[in-house]
C-alpha cells in the first residue's frame, strides 16, 4: 500500500498558510553610557613652546647684560627731533605711495594697450626702474646738477638745478618713480584677473572702453590689487630709510644725528627700530581690515579678526580645562 505524502511545507499551518517566521528580540543591554571625551595630548607642542620661550628669555637676558643705556632709549623715544623725523618718514612714504599707485595704474593700462608704442614705452620704464637699485636712483636724482646745471623750461621756468632738486624732491622722485614700476605689474595682474566676459557684456550694453575700465574692470580688480599694495606700502615705510643718502631728515637721519652727538649710537638705533615697528604694525592692522572688506564678495565666510581669534582661543582653553 502506497503512503500519501503531504506536499505542504513542513512549516505550514494546518490551514494551508505558512507559519509566521520566528523573530528573535534582543533585549537592551542597559542604559546608554555617556561617552567621555579625552583631549589628545600634544606633548611636542609643549616641548617646542618651552624651548622657544627659553631662547627668548636667553636673548632678553643677553641684551639686559649688554652695555646699553636703556634710560636713554626711553628718554629719547618721544624727543621732538625723533617725532618730527617719524612724521617726515610717514609723509614721504604716503606721498611716494600715492605717486606710485597713480602712475602704476597708467603704466598698467599702457602695458595692456594694443598700441605697440605705448606698450613698449611702459615696458621700458618698468624694465629700467625694476632693474636698478633704489639707492642708485636716489643718487642719480641728487646729483642731477652735474649733468644739467640749470633747469630751463623756456619762458615757463628757469632755475639752478641744485635749488630745484631739494632733498625732499629727490626722495619723492626716487621712491615714487621706483614704486610705480612695481605697482604697474600689480595693477596689470589685477586687471587681467577680471574675466573677459565682463568687458564683453559692458561693451554689448554700449559702454565705452574708458567707462568699462572705470566702472566694471577696476572695481573688480581691486580685490587682487589691494593686498599686495598694502605690502608695498609697509615696505615703503622701511625703504624710506634710504633717503638718508640724499640728506632728507627722516627718522633714521634724525636718530643718527642725536646718537652721534650724545654718543648713544646703539640706543638711538633702538629708538628708530621701535618707531618703525609701531608704524608698520598700525598699517598692518589697517591692511588686514581693508583686505577683509574687499573679500566680502568672493569668500563665503570672512576671515576672523584678531579679537575674534583671541576670543576663540580663550574659549578653547577654558573648554579644555572643563573637560579635564
Amino acid at each position: 500500500m502506497t503512503e500519501k505524502f503531504s506536499k505542504e511545507p513542513a512549516d505550514a499551518t494546518p490551514g494551508g498558510s505558512p507559519a509566521p517566521a520566528s523573530t528573535t528580540v534582543i533585549p537592551p543591554s542597559g542604559p546608554a553610557e555617556t561617552i567621555k571625551a579625552i583631549p589628545v595630548r600634544h606633548y611636542g607642542r609643549w616641548i617646542s613652546g618651552v624651548i622657544v620661550i627659553a631662547l627668548l628669555l636667553l636673548l632678553g637676558y643677553s641684551f639686559s647684560q649688554g652695555d646699553i643705556q636703556w634710560s636713554a632709549v626711553t628718554d629719547k623715544l618721544f624727543d621732538d627731533t625723533v617725532v618730527a623725523g617719524a612724521g617726515r618718514t610717514l609723509l614721504i612714504s604716503v606721498l611716494a605711495m600715492v605717486m606710485g599707485v597713480l602712475l602704476g595704474i597708467v603704466l598698467a593700462v599702457m602695458r595692456l594697450s594694443k598700441n605697440p608704442v605705448t606698450s613698449g614705452v611702459a615696458w621700458l620704464y618698468i624694465w629700467f626702474f625694476r632693474g636698478t637699485p633704489v639707492y642708485l636712483q636716489l643718487l642719480l636724482w641728487f646729483n642731477l646738477a652735474l649733468i644739467f646745471p640749470v633747469l630751463n623750461l623756456g619762458p615757463i621756468y628757469k632755475d639752478e638745478m641744485t635749488d630745484v632738486m631739494t632733498p625732499f624732491l629727490c626722495a619723492l622722485l626716487g621712491l615714487g618713480l621706483n614704486e610705480a614700476a612695481y605697482m604697474a605689474e600689480i595693477c596689470r595682474a589685477g586687471l587681467l584677473a577680471v574675466d573677459e566676459g565682463q568687458t564683453e557684456a559692458s561693451q554689448a550694453l554700449g559702454m565705452s572702453q574708458a567707462k568699462t575700465l572705470r566702472r566694471i574692470v577696476i572695481p573688480q580688480a581691486m580685490r587682487v590689487i589691494v593686498p599686495p599694495t598694502g605690502n608695498e606700502f609697509i615696505n615703503m615705510l622701511k625703504t624710506s630709510a634710504l633717503v638718508y643718502a640724499v640728506t632728507y631728515n627722516e627718522l633714521l637721519r634724525s636718530t643718527s644725528a642725536i646718537g652721534s652727538t650724545s654718543y648713544a649710537v646703539m640706543e638711538m638705533f633702538f629708538v628708530a627700530a621701535i618707531w618703525y615697528l609701531v608704524m608698520t604694525s598700525v598699517f598692518t592692522v589697517f591692511q588686514f581690515y581693508l583686505e577683509r572688506r574687499y573679500a566680502r564678495g568672493s569668500l563665503r565666510s570672512l576671515p576672523a579678526t584678531p579679537w575674534q581669534k583671541v576670543k576663540a582661543n580663550l574659549l578653547n582653553i577654558s573648554g579644555s580645562g572643563r573637560t579635564r
